[in-house]
C-alpha cells in the first residue's frame, strides 16, 4: 500500500516573503528629542540615505566623508550632529562650515537657525559682496555657528580684532569638490593652519576627485565614508534640460529662464550676477 502523500502543515506551507524595509526615525537615529521635533516642525518625516548613513557616525564621534548630491539632505546630515553635541556642550564659536557661494552659505545658516531655534542657536554668515564692518560685529558677538567661504573668513582671521577659532570643535567643508574647483586651495590651507587640529570634521562633496583625496587625507582622521552618491548623479526629482539656442540670443533666453519661479540657474561668480541684472532692467524684467 503506497504510503499517504506527505504534505507540508498550514504553518509550514511557504509563504511569500514581504521584505520591507524599516523606516528609521531620527531618534532612531540617536538626535536627541528636541531636536527631533525641530525636524518635525519643519517637515521633515523620515531621514535621507546620507542622513541614515552618515548621523549615527558622527554622534559616535567619528570623521566624516560624505558623498552626495546637492538636494539629498546633507546640511541636515551635519547639521543635527553638531546640534546635539552642541546641546551637550554648549560654547561660542563651536562649529565652522566653508562654503563656495555666498547662496549656500545663507541656506545653511537658514537650515541650522531653523532647526536650533528651540535651543537658541545664533549662526553668522560670513561671505564676500557684505560690509566687512557688520560681519566683523557680528563675529564680535561670538555666535555658535559660523558659515563662510574661505576667502572671506581669512580676511577676518588676519584683519579682525580678537577673532579667532582656537576653541573650535567642528569643521565641515560642504560641497568641498566646487571649494576647490573654485581655486580656494591656497585660503583652504590657511584656514586648517588656524584651526585646532583636535576637532571633529565632516567633509561632504558630490564627486571623489584628486584634490577633494588629497584634502582628506590632509584634513581628516580616519574618517568613516559615507556614499550615496554616483559620479555627476543629480537628486532624482531634478528635472533637467538644455536647449540648442543661437549665441546671439544667449543673454534674452538667459533672462527669461530667469523669470521663471521653477528655474535654477547658476552663474559663475557675481560678476555674472551683476551683468545679467544690468541686462533684466534694460530690457523691462523685474528682479
Amino acid at each position: 500500500m503506497a504510503a499517504p502523500e506527505e504534505r507540508d502543515s498550514p504553518t509550514e506551507a511557504s509563504q511569500p516573503v514581504m521584505e520591507e524595509e524599516e523606516t528609521k526615525t531620527f531618534k532612531d537615529l540617536g538626535v536627541t528629542d528636541v531636536l527631533c521635533e525641530a525636524c518635525d516642525q519643519l517637515g521633515w518625516t523620515k531621514p535621507t540615505k546620507i542622513q541614515i548613513e552618515a548621523i549615527p557616525l558622527a554622534l559616535q564621534g567619528r570623521d566624516i566623508i560624505g558623498l552626495a548630491e546637492t538636494g539629498s539632505g546633507k546640511t541636515g546630515a551635519f547639521a543635527l550632529p553638531i546640534l546635539n553635541a552642541l546641546l551637550e556642550t554648549p560654547q561660542r564659536l563651536f562649529a565652522l562650515v566653508l562654503t563656495p557661494t555666498r547662496e549656500l552659505a545663507f541656506q545653511i545658516s537658514e537650515q541650522f537657525e531653523a532647526l536650533g531655534s528651540s535651543i537658541g542657536v545664533q549662526s553668522a554668515v560670513i561671505v564676500g559682496g557684505i560690509d566687512s564692518m557688520s560681519q566683523s560685529l557680528a563675529l564680535a558677538k561670538k555666535p555658535h555657528i559660523i558659515i563662510a567661504t574661505p576667502g572671506r573668513l581669512i580676511d577676518h582671521l588676519e584683519n579682525t580684532k580678537r577673532f579667532n577659532l582656537r576653541a573650535l570643535k567642528y569643521l565641515v567643508m560642504d560641497e568641498a569638490d566646487r571649494i576647490l574647483n573654485m581655486d580656494f586651495e591656497t585660503e583652504v590651507d590657511k584656514n586648517l593652519k588656524v584651526i585646532p587640529r583636535d576637532r571633529k570634521t565632516f567633509l561632504f562633496s558630490a564627486t571623489m576627485t584628486k584634490k577633494v583625496q588629497k584634502l582628506q587625507r590632509a584634513a581628516l582622521k580616519n574618517p568613516a565614508k559615507c556614499a550615496v552618491s554616483s559620479k555627476y548623479q543629480t537628486v532624482e526629482k531634478l528635472q533637467q534640460y538644455y536647449i540648442f539656442i543661437p549665441s546671439k540670443f544667449k543673454d534674452t533666453y538667459l533672462n527669461m529662464l530667469n523669470s521663471c519661479q521653477k528655474c535654477i540657474n547658476g552663474m559663475k561668480s557675481c560678476e555674472d550676477i551683476r551683468q545679467t541684472q544690468i541686462q533684466r532692467h534694460i530690457i523691462g524684467l523685474n528682479f
